[in-house]
């Protein structure tokens, strides 16, 4: 009986043909799904982008070459991507020194900012963004505080701006660079930095030396989900940028929905990919870099 247990235990843990094939055969849902809703729609948008608004017949590459030759659709690609790299950065210059603050706090007020950190991702997304309209409006509270502290004459116009949108869509996207970054940095063992300090160095030395690169890659995943995720956020564009703002989803759906120029539309949808996988793939190999360079 135990030989046989044992048998069983060996061929579950084992890496011959039988096992591959059952790992197969469990992953095949999956692919199928990958396939269904993620390739085959990609490859519905390259088939559709190659037609023209016209001839829909008719394989002209037209809309690449009208996206590519319009000065207004390269500028609407660079806002995109602009905004994002702006939004990674308001979202680090805040989120950095509050998991600091969270690692050095007792396990109450932890538990606190937390749930402070997570509440965005418990509310819809339409109810924070129009909650940011009443905030960064004329009469809202930013402009309220502004002026009855005297800093400003009259009321800030945030509404339909880059920061008035990079400011909301900084509190929004939050989470997404904290639970990464307090995910990495819980690990980082107290014993290295009180070492650091023992060994004469202070506390912005062990910030950067010590604390940075172990926390690393935590920052560089919470980079990119904040940079793909802000690209992306076509209703935080639409409802505080308005029309005064034209990104890469709202382009989408003008031209999908409004104008009804699917061409373009996939163009422009490829184009959002594109760029946003470049741009991810640029921010991982810096990471990357980094962390060599650290452990060198």
């Amino acid at each position: 009986m135990s030989l046989a247990v044992g048998a069983a235990v060996e061929r579950a843990g084992g890496t011959g043909p039988g096992v591959r094939r059952a790992e197969w055969q469990l992953a095949l849902p999956l692919l199928v799904a990958f396939v269904a809703f993620f390739v085959g729609p990609l490859l519905i948008l390259v088939v559709v982008s190659a037609f023209g608004d016209e001839k829909i017949t008719l394989v002209n590459f037209a809309m690449w070459r009208k996206f590519l030759n319009d000065p207004f659709y390269w500028k609407v690609t660079g806002n995109t991507v602009k905004l994002g790299f702006l939004t990674v950065a308001a979202t680090l210059l805040v989120g950095y020194p509050l998991a600091l603050v969270y690692l050095a706090a007792r396990p109450g007020v932890q538990r606190l900012l937390l749930f402070i950190v997570i509440l965005p991702l418990l509310t819809s997304v339409v109810v924070r963004t129009f909650a940011w309209i009443v905030i960064l409006g004329r009469e809202g509270v930013v402009n309220s505080v502004a002026m009855g502290l005297g800093l400003v004459p009259a009321p800030l116009r945030l509404l339909q701006t880059e920061l008035g949108l990079v400011i909301a869509l900084t509190q929004i996207e939050m989470p997404l660079m904290l639970l990464p970054l307090l995910s990495v940095m819980n690990r980082i063992d107290p014993n290295l930095l009180h070492a650091s300090e023992a060994l004469g160095a202070s506390k912005w030395r062990t910030l950067f030396r010590v604390t940075l690169p172990l926390s690393l890659p935590g920052l560089v995943a919470g980079c990119v989900l904040v940079f793909a995720s802000s690209t992306t956020a076509f209703i935080s564009q639409s409802i505080i940028g308005g029309n005064r703002l034209v990104y890469l989803p709202l382009l989408i759906w003008q031209e999908s929905l409004v104008v009804y120029n699917w061409p373009l539309a996939s163009v422009a949808a490829l184009t959002l990919l594109i760029s946003v996988t470049a741009a991810i793939a640029a921010i991982s190999l810096l990471g990357r870099r980094g962390m060599r360079h650290l452990h060198a």
